[in-house]
């Protein structure tokens, strides 16, 4: 099998990211991995996607670290759709704005091309294109979600703040990791309106209900194919606990990583949001849980996983891998005849 992955930058990577591992855990498995950033994407006059990639399949490697650290030093290759069983989708759009606005949509505008070359793609670029901002997050049920409301008008927001009892979460309508999100209640509510527009500046707003369980930090829990993601018993999971005196849980943010157990609770919240994952093509995403609501769905480049398998020692990445392997095996199969939105959650 050959796969592919596409990441923000090659320079910006890290070894011990997710998606090293997940290359690494298919290098380990005899498949030809690549690694493309999103600078590298081109359309060739032949209608196909055409990319510059690099990889690492020379030598034996013990380690993830070892093995990606060879792949960011390995001289620049090419390689075409035509050649390519699949690509993972593993960019963040998020980390674009504001620097490089043009690779925002890149990955999943080119994800169509090499779709549409008889490619197995996931997460599904179609589906990725609409969730590309926090509006994806309200198609799901009421039920597991906070109340909301999205806007820019400063009346409109200040409402919802005292309907809310001076207490609610402020935060843009794009981006992700933490960023530019605030808690206002009655100590700062001096700031509402200064934080309103610094938020707006950039587009749309979300005011949100503050949940008081937020203290303790929220859950990640990672869903393939619609279902919590087991190894042995045991989830691909973890309590990201806050830093001192920050709401956000966001490891990059500061959060701290800690075990936990699975519960009926979080069960439930996962089979609630299964069908519309699966119907969107959404294969590996992560969503975020305090209490019984959900805060937040990544399905772009949902990270975690290796320190969920060093947590609990299991090896959460080869699960991935082989659930690839099936849906190249049920492509070649069914030729011409899954949609890849069908086949992507298969």
């Amino acid at each position: 099998m050959k796969i592919a992955f596409i990441i923000n930058d090659h320079d910006t990577e890290k070894p011990n990211y997710t998606t090293p591992g997940l290359g690494y855990a298919a290098y380990k498995r005899g498949h030809d991995v690549y690694f493309i950033g999103v600078g590298e994407l081109s359309y060739a006059s032949k209608g196909h996607l055409s990319v510059r990639c690099k990889t690492a399949s020379e030598a034996k490697f013990n380690s993830q670290e070892t093995y990606f650290k060879a792949v960011q030093k390995a001289e620049f290759t090419r390689i075409s759709s035509e050649k390519l069983d699949v690509l993972f989708l593993r960019n963040n759009p998020a980390d674009e704005i504001g620097t490089r606005s043009w690779a925002y949509s890149a990955a999943f505008i080119f994800g169509e091309i090499a779709m549409r070359n008889g490619v197995l793609v996931i997460n599904h670029p179609s589906s990725l294109a609409v969730a590309v901002n926090k509006m994806y997050f309200q198609h799901f049920p009421e039920v597991v979600r906070p109340k909301t409301i999205i806007s820019r008008d400063h009346d409109e927001i200040k409402a919802f703040f005292k309907k809310q009892k001076q207490k609610m979460i402020l935060k843009p309508l794009q981006g992700s990791g933490g960023t530019n999100v605030f808690m206002m209640d009655k100590k700062n509510e001096h700031n509402l309106s200064q934080t309103i527009d610094a938020i707006s500046r950039d587009g749309f707003v979300i005011a949100q209900e503050y949940l008081e369980e937020a203290t303790k930090g929220d859950t990640r829990l990672f869903l393939m194919n619609g279902k919590p993601l087991e190894v042995n018993g045991k989830y691909a999971m973890m309590q990201r606990v806050n830093a001192t005196d920050d709401i956000r849980s966001n490891i990059h943010a500061g959060g701290k990583p800690e075990a936990v157990k699975m519960t009926d609770q979080i069960m439930e919240l996962a089979e609630i949001v299964r069908p519309k994952l699966v119907q969107d093509g959404m294969f590996l995403v992560g969503i975020d849980i305090v209490g019984n609501k959900l805060m937040e769905i990544n399905v772009f480049s949902p990270g975690g996983l290796n320190v969920s398998g060093q947590m609990y020692g299991e090896d959460f990445f080869t699960p991935v891998i082989e659930s690839i392997e099936k849906k190249v095996n049920f492509k070649k199969i069914y030729p011409d005849y899954l949609y890849n939105s069908r086949l992507a959650t298969l």
